[in-house]
């Protein structure tokens, strides 16, 4: 397993790691309020813990959605995080040319599902000596993907992993293979489930993506039975009114319910939760 660090937190390595945050950086306050609740959480079960929000959703199902605050004052309420609470943070680049710039902000770069293929990008996002995580592409199988950690190897990636975020299965449905995973793991690079994405239904809304949040408990359990390196979550504290992904991020206030499943769950595996 090729374990790299992400400021502060070893990912592939004993410690699950866990990346979470809202889906939109929508100001600073929530990503504070956010991450303060979330690095509690963390600390108190023993895994490591990198903050997540977006400053741009360039892949939005409606031209009127909120896209979000840009890459200035997006990359500036992440940076407040790490400055309050000496977190890193991680966030996703649509273009190559978002490459150098956000790395000078965060510690890891996330390739969207949707652009997972774009060999520029990948190139572009390696050359920043940060670590990359690419979200699989809805439209690839999991062995499909040893593509992606190749490409990445010829770059010179500081650092791989790949997550699972659910696969297209007809119109407006995802599915997870959960021996997936297992396949993806076998690349020898650590592999991430993110489970709010996961229980997306895809423009299932007209002009926005629906989901079914309540599968998000289940789904989780099942692949932390699996085995997997790191757990995506997108939580918010009015998921409701939040300006994006409203159906499927997780509340803020039931973060510790679950992650304390997912911490029983590793412990009746034998695996580790921290010290």
């Amino acid at each position: 397993m090729r374990r790299f660090e992400v400021g502060s937190v070893e990912v592939g390595g004993p410690k699950l790691t866990v990346i979470a945050g809202p889906c939109l950086a929508e100001s600073r306050e929530l990503c504070l309020q956010v991450a303060e609740t979330m690095v509690e959480i963390c600390q108190d079960l023993g895994f490591g813990y990198i903050f997540k929000a977006s400053f741009d959703k360039a892949n939005r199902t409606s031209a009127r959605s909120t896209r979000g605050m840009g890459l200035e004052e997006g990359l500036g309420h992440l940076n407040a995080v790490k400055e309050r609470f000496g977190l890193p943070t991680t966030t996703d680049i649509h273009e190559s040319e978002q490459a150098f710039p956000v790395s000078e902000s965060v510690d890891l770069l996330q390739i969207p599902a949707f652009l997972c293929r774009q060999t520029d990008l990948l190139a572009a996002a390696a050359a920043t000596g940060k670590p990359v995580n690419v979200k699989k592409g809805q439209f690839l199988a999991p062995w499909d993907a040893k593509n992606i950690v190749d490409k990445l190897v010829a770059a010179e990636a500081n650092g791989i992993m790949l997550t699972e975020r659910g696969t297209s299965f007809g119109y407006n449905a995802l599915v997870v293979d959960m021996p997936g995973l297992e396949t993806m793991r076998s690349f020898g690079v650590p592999v991430c489930f993110d489970a709010t994405h996961s229980a997306q239904r895809p423009g299932g809304q007209g002009e926005s993506t629906g989901g079914v949040r309540d599968s998000i408990p289940a789904m989780t359990r099942a692949a932390v039975a699996v085995g997997i390196d790191a757990l995506f979550l997108e939580v918010h504290p009015d998921p409701a009114n939040a300006l994006s992904d409203a159906a499927t991020q997780w509340p803020l206030n039931q973060a510790k319910v679950l992650l304390s499943q997912v911490a029983a769950i590793r412990n009746a595996l034998g695996e580790p939760v921290g010290v």
